[in-house]
């Protein structure tokens, strides 16, 4: 079951990737951004608000971790992403977020002391190739990806650095504070950080044209993003974490380019070639290598599964 919850995770998060495309070519990322937080945190305190009331006393006391752990997956995260976009290619952005496994490796084995299986580091290399084979797309002299890096690159490689932290630190959540309620107050918290900023780009750049806003398409698109990436991801993703823990579970990030690359090919005409199928096997078999890992020591508490 958790191997589902994050496969379905990353999948929700993928088409993020085709949806930000169109999205983004009509509508400001900072804009886009702070909508999607503020409207997900709106509807997920009023569908969870009961179980915020209860667990309260429990967050007040780990509210340095839970604030933390929303400022890296809530804010620094998609935010860091959609400002390098604006100035790098999605495909750098893509190889980027290839690395979050190995840098959850290092964080589990210097900061938790957990013991890494050599199997666990096979399936994190395994479908790291896959990854890097796709967004290079079956040609290793695709060089001209990174001859000219810029600031967009080191945008987007915060990025992946900050989605590692969050993944490897999920497990200092207390048990108490569970997954509804956790994601509720995450959301909240990034929708707070993200005003001021949003505050700001309207000042600079002026009042955005509603009409851009308020088009059918976009309503869709951003209904889309609050209720698949924003809502029902990060819920599955910690529950799955919670489960297997971040070093086994964080190689199921591999799925998110696969994925985009799919819905891409459903749903924007791609062509499908060669190297999406390669890709596809050795991202697929990678994770397999992770998902029956046995001898792999999961930190006190990371393996509990998160009931609500």
């Amino acid at each position: 079951m958790p191997y589902l919850l994050l496969s379905l995770a990353a999948c929700f998060w993928g088409g993020n990737y085709v949806v930000g495309h169109v999205l983004v070519a009509t509508a400001n990322p900072i804009i886009l951004s702070a909508a999607r937080w503020i409207f997900t945190a709106i509807m997920l305190l009023t569908i969870y608000f009961r179980q915020i009331q209860e667990q309260w006393p429990s967050m007040k006391k780990s509210a340095g971790v839970i604030v933390f752990l929303a400022l890296c997956g809530q804010v620094l995260f998609p935010l860091t992403l959609y400002i390098g976009l604006q100035y790098t290619s999605s495909l750098n952005a893509a190889i980027y977020l290839s690395t979050t496994p190995s840098i959850v490796l290092l964080i589990n084995y210097f900061i938790f002391k957990e013991k890494i299986s050599s199997r666990n580091i096979s399936g994190v290399i395994l479908s790291s190739l896959g990854v890097i084979w796709l967004v290079l797309q079956g040609d290793i002299a695709h060089t001209e990806l990174f001859s000219r890096l810029n600031k967009g690159d080191l945008w987007t490689m915060g990025s992946a650095v900050s989605w590692a932290v969050y993944c490897a630190f999920l497990r200092t959540k207390p048990y108490e504070v569970k997954g509804n309620a956790f994601v509720a107050v995450s959301a909240a918290l990034g929708a707070v950080v993200l005003l001021p900023i949003l505050v700001l780009t309207i000042v600079e750049n002026g009042v955005p044209n509603i009409v851009h806003y308020v088009r059918p398409g976009f309503l869709m698109g951003l209904v889309y993003l609050i209720i698949f990436p924003s809502w029902l991801s990060y819920l599955l993703w910690n529950k799955g974490i919670s489960t297997i823990g971040a070093t086994r579970g964080e190689v199921f990030s591999h799925i998110i380019p696969l994925s985009g690359g799919v819905f891409s090919i459903l749903f924007l005409q791609v062509q499908l070639h060669a190297y999406h199928v390669v890709s596809a096997l050795l991202i697929i078999a990678g994770i397999a290598l992770c998902s029956h890992s046995n001898n792999l020591k999961v930190a006190k508490g990371s393996d509990k599964v998160d009931n609500e």
